[in-house]
């Protein structure tokens, strides 16, 4: 009932995408604006670096002592007329908000932007269920329209082109109106950002109040007080909060911290990594159903939390993963994710994130291909935030691969003839000494540069290979050179 996954066929998604010119264009504000934005929001704060540090000490702390954190959560959330609802897998989480949903004779469901919802299936489990959810997330309702799944932890739709999201807006709103002018339909498709957020919006304006149950994930848990947290840019979560009478937070377990002071910490390193800003618009505190006093607000509060193998990650080579603040600084800042996107990961986590995670979420023999989806350049644990060591992580679970014997025979051959070779000097130097002097003398006969070459050709299919320009080897030269000098 969960995602569908696609992540062992990695090669052949990553395939499709880089032959898609809509996705080499809607791929190109990742590496340029969102990446740039990012350094200058950090250098405009000098104790930026000082804050992650704070960051990952909040993080391992709470780690170290998560279960009396959730239970403090939950004794807080009761304290305040709220229901905590625990669940150990996917198929637990999506009957506790099925049930929930059906207490409240529910038909329509409005849905915050929530990457954990999208981890359960809980969008095509309901429908299943007779309940209609609604995203009102922008980039969550346009994906929802596609019937895609997100492609970026925070930016779902970024894959899309502005041509792409009008016709899909042409194709879904025919009866669309003009905003103050009843009765007179819009005029040609705009391809204008304001022009479709402005459609968007007032397409779904009516769903929030039609809305029996408001669905919202959280950034954030708050022991102390037994908050929950959202931190958007849109005012569509507070709707999705507010407006119904119930409202249903599903939530992961290791979002929890400690304090509201620790919260101010993290808010101040979560939007600069995320998108450059010095913080997101929104950043909206839940605490439990409205009181006798309050004019508004949902009359029932739930938080669903989730584990989900988490807890199994715990005292691991996995933990510092259940640091991650979902920021999607690595992703913007990441050349594979850059070419191919997030779908060619094929589950729910892309990029390096989704690298490291995926292989304990749904199975290192699933998703063996997606630790090897890394050049390995670092910049990912250099921009994350929480400092995660996350090209170690993908290490390591090649090593697992390897070790398991999981995939194809001639990569492990492969690895293993080079590691012989390695480990003999004398038989290293002397094979590249052959190889070397043939690639000069064939690179003659070309040019100077290869088109095509075997073994290589996952280079050579998007670029030429450079011969080398003499017949000696590095350390060949080097070693003359060093004689001359004396």
């Amino acid at each position: 009932m969960s995602m569908q996954v696609t992540a062992q066929h990695f090669e052949t998604n990553a395939s499709r995408a880089l032959r898609d010119p809509n996705l080499r264009k809607a791929m190109g504000i990742i590496g340029g604006a969102m990446a740039s934005r990012r350094v200058e929001s950090a250098r405009e704060l000098p104790e930026f670096e000082a804050l992650r540090d704070e960051g990952v000490k909040i993080k391992n702390h709470v780690l170290a002592h998560i279960d009396l954190y959730l239970e403090k959560f939950e004794a807080q959330v009761k304290a305040r007329g709220g229901h905590v609802h625990w669940c150990r897998t996917p198929r637990e989480a999506r009957e506790t908000i099925l049930a929930l949903c059906r207490s409240r004779n529910a038909r329509t469901v409005t849905k915050g932007k929530s990457m954990v919802t999208e981890e359960i299936g809980l969008n095509a489990f309901l429908e299943e269920q007779g309940i209609q959810p609604v995203e009102t997330d922008l980039g969550e309702y346009i994906i929802q329209l596609a019937h895609e799944p997100p492609s970026h932890i925070i930016g779902p739709a970024l894959h899309k082109t502005r041509e792409q999201i009008a016709d899909l807006f042409e194709q879904h709103h025919p009866d669309y109106e003009l905003p103050n002018r009843p009765g007179e339909k819009a005029g040609p498709r705009s391809t204008e950002p304001q022009v479709l957020v402005t459609e968007a919006r007032q397409v779904l304006r009516d769903r929030y109040f039609q809305a029996d149950v408001g669905i919202t994930g959280a950034n954030f848990l708050i022991a102390e007080t037994g908050a929950t947290v959202i931190v958007t840019n849109e005012g569509n979560g507070d709707l999705t909060q507010s407006l119904p009478k119930m409202h249903i937070v599903v939530s992961s377990i290791e979002k929890v911290i400690p304090n509201m002071e620790d919260l101010s910490t993290i808010l101040r390193i979560l939007a600069r990594s995320a998108t450059g800003q010095e913080m997101s618009v929104y950043t909206t505190l839940s605490c439990g159903p409205k009181r006798s006093t309050d004019l508004d607000g949902p009359e029932e509060f739930h938080v669903v939390l989730l584990d989900n193998g988490r807890s199994e990650m715990l005292g691991t080579t996995l933990q510092p993963l259940l640091r991650c603040i979902r920021c999607g600084a690595c992703m913007n800042n990441c050349p594979v994710y850059h070419s191919v996107g997030g779908h060619a990961y094929g589950w729910v986590y892309p990029g390096p994130i989704g690298a490291a995670l995926d292989p304990h979420m749904i199975g290192l023999e699933t998703a063996r291909h997606l630790p090897n989806a890394s050049t390995f350049c670092g910049k990912c644990e250099e921009v994350c935030p929480m400092r995660i060591p996350l090209p170690d992580i993908m290490r390591w679970w090649r090593e697992q691969a390897h070790e398991k014997r999981i995939g194809p025979a001639w990569p492990r051959w492969g690895v293993e003839a080079w590691a012989f070779a390695a480990r003999n000097p004398w038989l290293y130097r002397l094979g590249s000494r052959i190889a070397v002097a043939a690639l000069h003398m064939m690179g003659k006969k070309k040019g100077g540069r290869f088109a095509k070459l075997p073994l290589a050709s996952g280079w050579t299919d998007g670029r030429d290979l450079p011969a080398p320009q003499s017949r000696d080897t590095f350390m060949a030269q080097y070693k003359r050179q060093k004689e001359m000098r004396r």
